[in-house]
């Protein structure tokens, strides 16, 4: 398996070679050459597997230059019952739950943080540590977070050996518990920077400093946002996990409903239904900052800037530029590289003219008061509290779904890390695992800085010198 850049000019390389980087060197994404096809053979072989048998034969597809006994021992490390013990069935990773005939719960917050986002992040960890061990190198890995990226990045790079975490979160704009779960680890190789600004600001910092090549390459700038390779594919495996789990019969179409702030969870997505995997529809819900439902109801997009990013309820998701929606672009324009440069360069655009729905994609958006009535409405119907994220990609669901085909809705973390939402929907605390009781009176480090890439740089010097 090859990479290439979505901006035409970094080709050929393999998956070890982009593991560490982020951006490619042309401030691309690095994508596969082409997709691996699964038959109906294939798929028919995985219908049984378990969760990390099915992590290792997706994975191997994408991951061919890392020797299968390594991949299997990184995966078999990572997928365990003790590191996803929140859930109904720990065994099973990430366990279906049926809230009524043909809709469905793929609960995905078992993780350490109890947010999809270690999911992958746990297997990320793993194959830095043993990827820096080979080489006998050092990282700086650079992230930005909403909300539940930094957390769990923090998690799973904690202890890592030859692995420093500098993360980026919007000053003031994230969950009380959120904000607990990172800014209260102590560890040295932890560094929580709070950005004046929105998440999008965080993110434009990230890019700014990974497209300074030098800088990169003298730092060992690496990158856990889904602008990352490997993150974005370890999460193709649980869309397999949910289809085998409801599919009524071999090639029978399954729909996922799937909150998307940064187009990082439903572009997994993508990939699975381009390796073959019978999705239907890809349901995209947006909250109240709703750049990706206005393009795929209208073909244009239009990244909003800072003072037009609202603050949520469903704070995950308040980002107006999604990353790895120029991913999605790049096969919806036949995968001309000239093309994608011309449109970032432009910043907004119009595809009206392309055909998105073809790659299954329909989209709607929520608001405040349809969250909280979607988290009363499930609650009172099925006895399930959900979070706000998951509450916006339940409504969307529910609205757009096709009585004749299963619907999954995508979990994206637990109730315990948006208990002020909850309380005002519901009236009550959400529960939480004991292990977090009073994480938000626990002392809490972090530094606030100004939206400035030339300010993250100096803090790297300073920490690495």
């Amino acid at each position: 398996m090859r990479y290439v850049s979505t901006r035409g000019e970094d080709r050929g390389a393999g998956f070890r070679e982009i593991l560490l980087g982020g951006l490619m060197e042309d401030g691309g994404l690095a994508m596969p050459a082409e997709y691996p096809r699964l038959s109906a053979a294939d798929l028919d072989a995985m219908r049984t597997m378990n969760y990390r048998e099915l992590a290792f034969a997706v994975l191997r597809l994408f991951a061919d230059d890392v020797p299968e006994g390594v991949l299997r021992a990184l995966i078999d490390k990572t997928y365990t019952a003790e590191v996803y013990s929140n859930g109904s069935n720990a065994e099973e990773i990430t366990p279906v739950r049926t809230l009524e005939p043909g809709v469905h719960l793929l609960e995905l917050s078992n993780g350490p943080t109890l947010a999809f986002k270690d999911m992958a992040m746990q297997l990320l960890g793993n194959l830095f540590e043993w990827a820096l061990a080979e080489r006998g190198e050092s990282l700086n890995v650079l992230g930005a977070t909403s909300g539940d990226t930094g957390s769990s990045a923090e998690y799973a790079m904690r202890g890592k050996r030859g692995i420093r975490v500098f993360m980026l979160s919007p000053h003031g704009k994230m969950s009380a518990f959120q904000t607990a779960q990172m800014f209260t680890l102590m560890d040295e190789n932890i560094h929580n920077l709070a950005v004046r600004g929105v998440f999008d600001d965080c993110q434009d910092v990230v890019k700014a400093v990974s497209n300074d090549l030098e800088f990169k390459r003298r730092y060992r700038i690496g990158t856990v946002n889904s602008i990352n390779w490997a993150r974005v594919v370890a999460q193709v495996v649980y869309y397999f996990k949910g289809y085998f789990a409801v599919a009524p019969g071999a090639g029978a179409p399954v729909d996922f409903a799937v909150p998307s702030g940064n187009f990082g969870n439903i572009c997994a997505g993508h990939i699975a239904r381009m390796m073959g995997l019978p999705i239907g529809r890809l349901i995209l819900a947006t909250n109240e900052n709703d750049v990706l439902d206005e393009f795929f109801r209208t073909g244009i997009y239009r990244p909003r800037g800072t003072t037009e990013t609202q603050q949520t309820s469903s704070p995950s998701m308040d980002i107006s530029k999604a990353s790895n929606f120029e991913r999605f672009v790049f096969d919806l324009v036949g995968r001309d590289s000239a093309r994608i440069r011309s449109l970032w360069a432009q910043g907004a655009f119009d595809l009206s003219g392309t055909d998105a729905r073809r790659f299954g994609f329909v989209s709607g958006s929520s608001t405040h008061t349809g969250r909280l009535a979607t988290i009363r409405r499930t609650w009172e119907r099925y006895g399930v509290v959900v979070d706000p994220h998951t509450a916006d990609g339940l409504k969307v669901g529910m609205e757009l779904r096709s009585v004749s085909t299963p619907l999954i809705c995508l979990e994206t973390a637990l109730p315990a890390k948006f208990a002020a939402t909850i309380q005002e929907a519901l009236g009550r605390e959400p529960e939480r695992p004991s292990k977090f009781d009073g994480i938000e009176a626990l002392p809490q480090r972090s530094r606030v800085i100004d939206a400035d890439a030339g300010v993250v740089k100096r803090i790297i010097e300073e920490s690495v010198s």
